[in-house]
């Protein structure tokens, strides 16, 4: 038995609506406003009889305040942008009142979300993830991405090169959020939905899971010869028009302005080494969804014009230096021909016991998986006699035995060659031995020392230019989109928007043979009336003064007669008596 003095221990609260207790009412409590069950849980998709229904929840039932509601057509989208002074103007006079439904109004839009995760990313910094986005990411067929590297045999090229697909991926599902949750909040006539938000991110998560060994080797290189006639194709599927803009954030068929490309923009340019000089968080900022012809798109301030050309000029700069790098595409090439001379010995076990070969391991989700980069080490290792010379092959590029680089060039517009040609390259080279009495001694080559790479270089729109297919709004106008041409920006932007690089190799390594392909190649360079290629005087000095076209090119750094070099030099001493 307890003495009088003695401390008793508090009796826990009974919880609302228990037995012996009153039931709080709804303006009992001003912070715990919640909606009714027959509400949609999607504040955003209240229409103002919602709205209704949602205040007479918290308490308020005020008739003039909600015929109020009614004539300022108040849906639910607009509700978290109402302030008390829109209150006020509503009927509310009570400033406690006013505070309580600014308090129940606030909380609709912080609706807690259990299991978010935060993740460290080295170009965004921390960022959070929803847990149904790391449901997905916790899947065999996701983590798959872990092993397939972002930029395939480059990482030969540039060491720092080592990130995969994975990293990648959760980036562009993080900038999607950020772009649609700018426009949401912007734009909350958009009615973008907590759904359509989550399944853009979604989007972006997923959309590089088909990308096989060595990335865009392997769908590039390696399926156009191993399954020859196959065509991929999708279509946009699953929105109304009214939100098309929403296909426009992953993957911008339109003009390429997306997040996928900020993403590997950023995220390359740090492994690389180079400087990214794009800034998509201010795209985002200034992110405007306009009507044009019945469609909804996605539009930018027209102050930011010269910004966008920036970015295309960055994306063609990467290509230039990484992604299209002679030496990493050589490496690629010569991947994809192991793996080619492989594929019919390699069995990955699919569903219901059925083997595949590499090829045919897309056609099979669970053999699918399977497949990564860790192909490559499977063959380096392997000991079966079947697999002899696509190991000789990868030996060479583990001990960067490669191919020789020939050379370069480039047709004039008009002239380039067609994508059905490119088969019957080889052939063409081996054919053009120089003479014999230009060049008794050249070693004799065929068709099959040769490899051709045809390189297309562009602003992603083949020869368009994509910026024409972008809308701005001015600040004068934000729901007015226009289109901007490239003279009403600068008269020092490019006119030209695609170019052909014709790349060529040679298998034979020794020094005679190279210098043989040497002599083959700027000799058919000259047949076909290509641009002389940058080293052509150089390694072919006996056939670049047959060819006059080659000879009479004037420039600031050479001029093209020994009486133009006499005429420079007497204006530069005379200039420099004066």
């Amino acid at each position: 038995m307890q003495g009088a003095g003695a401390e008793r221990t508090p009796k826990r609260p009974r919880r609302a609506g228990s037995p012996g207790t009153q039931a709080d009412t709804p303006s009992a409590v001003a912070g715990d406003v919640s909606p009714t069950p027959s509400l949609h849980p999607d504040h955003r998709t209240w229409d103002p009889e919602q709205v209704c229904a949602f205040l007479k929840r918290g308490g308020f039932e005020d008739p003039a305040l909600l015929d109020r509601v009614r004539e300022k057509k108040i849906t639910g989208s607009l509700l978290p942008y109402l302030d008390e002074s829109h209150f006020e103007k509503l009927g509310v006079g009570s400033l406690w009142e006013r505070k309580k439904l600014l308090s129940s109004v606030q909380q609709l839009s912080q609706t807690p979300v259990h299991g978010v995760k935060v993740i460290n990313d080295p170009i965004h910094g921390h960022i959070e993830l929803h847990p149904l986005l790391i449901r997905i990411i916790d899947t065999p067929q996701f983590q798959r991405l872990r092993y397939v590297k972002q930029l395939g045999g480059t990482y030969y090229v540039f060491p720092g090169a080592s990130h995969n697909r994975f990293e990648h991926s959760l980036g562009v599902s993080y900038l999607a959020g950020c772009l649609v949750r700018a426009l949401s909040e912007k734009q909350p006539e958009l009615m973008i939905s907590e759904r359509d938000s989550l399944c853009v991110q979604i989007a972006g998560l997923c959309h590089d899971l088909g990308h096989g060994p060595f990335s865009h080797m392997f769908d590039g290189r390696f399926i156009p010869l191993a399954r020859q006639g196959l065509k991929w194709k999708w279509a946009y599927k699953g929105r109304p028009v009214e939100k098309s803009f929403l296909y426009e954030i992953v993957a911008n068929k339109r003009n390429g302005i997306d997040v996928d490309k900020w993403d590997y923009f950023a995220r390359d340019c740090h492994h690389l080494g180079i400087q990214n000089s794009f800034d998509h968080k201010r795209f985002i900022q200034f992110a405007r969804v306009c009507k044009v012809d019945k469609m909804l798109h996605i539009c930018t301030r027209n102050k930011e014009v010269g910004n966008l050309y920036e970015m295309f000029h960055t994306r063609i700069c990467l290509y230039r230096r990484a992604y299209q790098h002679k030496v990493g595409n050589l490496i690629d090439i010569m991947i994809s021909e192991a793996f080619l001379k492989a594929d019919k010995y390699i069995k990955i076990p699919g569903s219901e016991g059925k083997k595949c070969r590499i090829s045919t391991a897309i056609d099979d989700m669970e053999a699918f998986t399977k497949l990564t980069d860790n192909i490559f080490l499977e063959i380096l290792h392997s000991t079966d006699p079947n697999l002899g010379e696509a190991r000789e092959i990868l030996k060479k590029i583990e001990c960067r035995n490669l191919y020789k680089y020939v050379g370069e060039t480039q047709p004039e517009k008009g002239s380039e060659i067609n994508r059905e040609d490119y088969e019957g390259l080889p052939g063409e080279i081996a054919k053009a031995k120089p003479k014999p009495d230009l060049m008794p001694l050249v070693k004799p080559l065929t068709a099959e020392d040769f490899i051709v790479d045809v390189v297309i270089m562009d602003y992603g729109m083949e020869d368009k230019n994509p910026i024409d297919n972008v809308y701005f709004y001015c600040k004068s106008n934000f729901n007015q989109a226009v289109k901007i041409s490239k003279d009403q920006v600068s008269q020092l932007l490019p006119d030209k928007f695609k170019e052909q690089h014709i790349r060529v190799y040679c298998k034979k390594t020794d020094e005679e043979s190279l210098y043989a392909a040497q002599q083959y190649f700027v000799n058919w360079c000259a047949d076909k009336g290509f641009n002389k290629p940058q080293d052509g005087d150089v390694i072919a000095p006996l056939i670049t003064p047959l060819k006059p076209d080659w000879n009479c090119q004037k420039s600031a750094q050479s001029p093209a007669t020994p009486q133009e070099t006499s005429k420079a030099r007497q204006r530069l001493f005379n200039d420099g008596l004066m």
